[in-house]
């Protein structure tokens, strides 16, 4: 069975490199669609529901190229004569609802061939992050050719009652969770090979076309889904085993037994209760997978978490499992007897560890096979970092592991809580995605689905897509840095132009809430700065600083500022040097007042607010990064922030722009002694970096992956000097390191760097892609760069 499942998504992955590269005609972007959006002819189309949909048609012979656009509510997967050819749609709003192009032609054959889909609905139990408009499916063929499998009344139709939703515990999870919840399935009302040629569709009905034609955005003139092309790569998927077994409950313990292959097919004897708690060794987002047969009535369950918890409810080591237990949400699967049923559920799961429960009726139910199926954007890991200390080589594929499983249709916070894309994690992301991939098309999309979420206030939602309005002002300001950051990494002039008028929105709405004395006043919504404790505002909403609520944050003044600083060079670049300057010397008069009015001698730090009641790294920070601390103080003030330990301190959230602030002071030498949060999350078994410290939520959350970006732009010292990384800065801190290795994707190539380092003594060698110029800094001496090989002694 491993063989058959390894070449069924061999085949699946050879499908997706050839699909992102079919052009799309004009009339499918720019037009109304000939196929019908349709659906189930009696059942709600807002309820939940799991519908599968399959047409046959016959060919004279093989057709080469068959191309097809393809899209659901609330998802899709495809299927094409038994094969599963893609899922989705990548998540977007309806007014951008997005379809995937797939050319289908090696699939097909002379003579029968079948085309079906699963769609599904999980109405209420559906993810946050999914918007939804009713149930339907759509297929386009893309010329005459294909146009035999437009979706209409043509197609069959069937209402999979089989499946019903399992909501997860919430008050026994005691966290906030909002991603897919739960499934249970009944095999006995499933229709085993729908997908296939040949199957039998008596009792299957006549799809019903909704009223309305599938149409592209250009045509929107209704509420329902308004069709664009994806824009990002169908998702990897790839199969995996598990790594242990960490306990099987009616032979004996075992507490760290390697699966082998003789555990993958086994039985469990009638009128039985077995609990394996199976170890993936590292976390994962995949589809937990198995294949059973008989066991008529037997009950499966699979439990999911990113680590166990004690009698007291904390992880503690995450290696560790006895005296522990799994508190977590599930999928159940009711066997029906037959052989070879193959069980997985629809979303995919984020988990280390699984309990896997099987609960047996008056026959013995045979496990053939167990293992599941990778899922998560596509990135390729281009960027390198190596050093004479390989406990950093273990942070950067950590943190590499983390971004990735933070990443699918979109950016998000953590996989198991929330896939949500909040844009104060997403600008994090996606320098981390530039630096150790150099693909940008997650990062556009990202950035472009957050400009669909603009209230009429004038500000982004803090996450999108998303079906819960929420609003933090202050990860506007960091949307708009985030162009800023594309603008300076990739060349796109036409998409970065097309958001300066949600730039000028945001920057306006914190511009009407400033104070005479050029310090923000009053400020509503959620104003979030970072997790620290014991920000907590007014009414009890943690995170926010003092003076957000009630006026006088130099916190939220000096992130406004530093914004305004972004938006300024944006707005010169683009031909609009009033208003460029406009911004620099709004920029100018915060900083200033900041300074005059939060700054206390005594202490020789900036107060949180002009009543220098409390003080924090996060408000001195920002005084570096924006210069409201004047330059020749910087580096002294740099080191107050790492040895006062009674200010308000940074969680690994806030520490990336603590990682900045060391960058604009060149105090970089200090970033690896502070990585000792990083090496004790490793200690402790994590195999991602969570989000706070312990007692954390989740186990993954990307914003802690920062690492992995300052290793290369900080430690290797490697950042863009003119936009579109043109031009590169070179300024190395390579701190305690004597030698360190670094590769950097760019758009022209690849930027390549080796350190020796002999006391004050600097040998690199560097590679430039070609076209690319630049300079190399040490010790206050300059060197410049050109295309090509060079080495160098500084």
């Amino acid at each position: 069975m491993k063989t058959w499942a390894s070449s069924f998504f061999l085949l699946f992955a050879l499908l997706q490199l050839s699909a992102q590269d079919i052009p799309i005609q004009s009339r499918w972007t720019n037009g109304f669609w000939q196929a019908r959006w349709i659906g189930h002819p009696t059942a709600s189309g807002s309820q939940f529901g799991v519908y599968h949909f399959r047409k046959t048609i016959e060919l004279e012979a093989a057709p080469g190229k068959f191309i097809v656009h393809v899209s659901g509510d609330n998802r899709y997967r495809l299927f094409v004569n038994g094969v599963s050819v893609g899922t989705g749609p990548a998540r977007s709003d309806l007014a951008n609802w997005n379809f995937e192009s797939y050319d289908i032609g090696p699939l097909l054959k002379a003579g029968k061939n079948t085309v079906a889909a699963t769609v599904w609905n999980f109405a209420e139990y559906r993810p946050y992050s999914q918007l939804s408009f009713e149930t339907g499916f759509v297929l386009q063929g893309d010329t005459e050719k294909e146009k035999i499998l437009n979706t209409n009344k043509t197609w069959k139709v069937y209402h999979n009652k089989g499946y019903s939703p399992l909501p997860a515990n919430k008050s026994a999870m005691q966290a906030y969770f909002v991603v897919a919840e739960g499934e249970r399935v009944d095999a006995a009302q499933y229709p085993w090979d729908f997908e296939k040629t040949g199957f039998d569709e008596a009792g299957w009905s006549p799809a019903r076309e909704l009223w309305y034609n599938a149409k592209s955005r250009s045509f929107g003139t209704d509420g329902n889904w308004q069709l664009v092309p994806r824009s990002i790569p169908l998702l990897e998927e790839k199969a995996q085993t598990f790594y242990s077994l960490r306990m099987e409950t009616e032979k004996k313990n075992y507490w760290n037994e390697p699966i082998t292959e003789q555990f993958t097919y086994f039985k469990v004897p009638a009128r039985t209760t077995q609990r394996f708690l199976l170890d993936q060794g590292e976390l994962t987002n995949a589809y937990p997978t198995v294949v059973v047969a008989g066991g008529k009535n037997a009950k499966i369950s699979m439990s999911y978490a990113e680590a166990l918890f004690d009698s007291t409810r904390n992880k503690g080591n995450r290696n560790e499992v006895q005296g522990k237990q799994l508190i977590g949400f599930a999928d159940e699967f009711i066997a029906d007897g037959g052989k070879s049923r193959f069980y997985s559920p629809l979303h995919f799961r984020t988990f280390r560890y699984i309990l896997l429960e099987i609960t047996t009726a008056d026959e013995e139910l045979t496990v053939t096979d167990l293992y599941s199926i990778f899922t998560g954007y596509p990135f390729k890991e281009k960027g390198f970092f190596s050093s004479d200390q390989p406990r950093l080589k273990d942070i950067w594929n950590t943190g590499w592991r983390t971004a990735r499983l933070c990443a699918a249709d979109s950016y998000f916070d953590c996989p198991y809580y929330e896939q949500l894309q909040y844009v104060g994690d997403t600008r994090i992301q996606a320098l981390i995605s530039l630096y150790v991939s150099g693909d940008d098309r997650l990062m556009r999309k990202a950035i472009t689905d957050l400009s669909h979420s603009f209230i009429p206030d004038g500000l982004t939602q803090s996450r999108y897509p998303s079906r819960d309005l929420q609003v933090i002002p202050t990860f506007s300001l960091w949307w708009v840095c985030m162009i800023h950051d594309y603008w300076m990494h990739r060349t796109d002039d036409a998409f970065v132009k097309s958001t300066l008028n949600g730039v000028s929105d945001v920057l306006q709405w914190y511009k009407d809430r400033m104070a005479s004395d050029n310090i923000l006043g009053p400020l509503s919504w959620w104003q979030f700065t970072d997790w620290s404790w014991p920000w907590v505002d007014s009414i009890q909403v943690g995170g926010v600083p003092p003076g957000a609520s009630h006026g006088g944050s130099s916190i939220i003044s000096l992130q406004y500022a530093y914004t305004l600083q972004r938006a300024a060079a944006l707005f010169a670049a683009y031909g609009q040097p009033q208003k460029a300057a406009a911004y620099l010397e709004e920029y100018k008069a915060i900083t200033s007042a900041v300074y005059k009015q939060c700054w206390d001698p005594a202490r020789k730090l900036i107060a949180d607010t002009r009543q220098k009641q409390s003080y924090s790294q996060h408000a001195n920070i920002m005084a570096i990064l924006t210069d409201a601390v004047p330059v020749n103080a910087q580096a002294e003030l740099i080191e107050r922030i790492l040895s006062d330990k009674n200010m308000t301190q940074a969680t690994y959230y806030f520490k990336f722009y603590l990682f900045e602030a060391l960058a604009k002071t060149r105090e970089g030498n200090r970033f690896i002694a502070l990585l000792k949060p990083w090496e004790h999350m490793l200690e402790q078994g994590l195999t991602t970096f969570a989000e706070e410290p312990d007692p954390t939520r989740s186990d993954c959350h990307a914003w802690s992956a920062s690492p992995n970006y300052e290793l290369l732009s900080l430690v290797c010292g490697i950042r863009p000097s003119a936009p579109g990384f043109t031009k590169v800065q070179i300024r190395p801190y390579p701190g305690p390191l004597r030698e360190c290795t670094g590769f950097l994707p760019v758009p022209g190539g690849t930027i390549q760097v080796k350190y020796i380092v002999n006391g004050k003594q600097l040998k690199a060698a560097v590679i430039l892609p070609k076209g690319m110029s630049g300079t190399l800094e040490w010790n206050n001496k300059t060197a410049v760069l050109k295309e090509g090989e060079q080495e160098l002694e500084l």
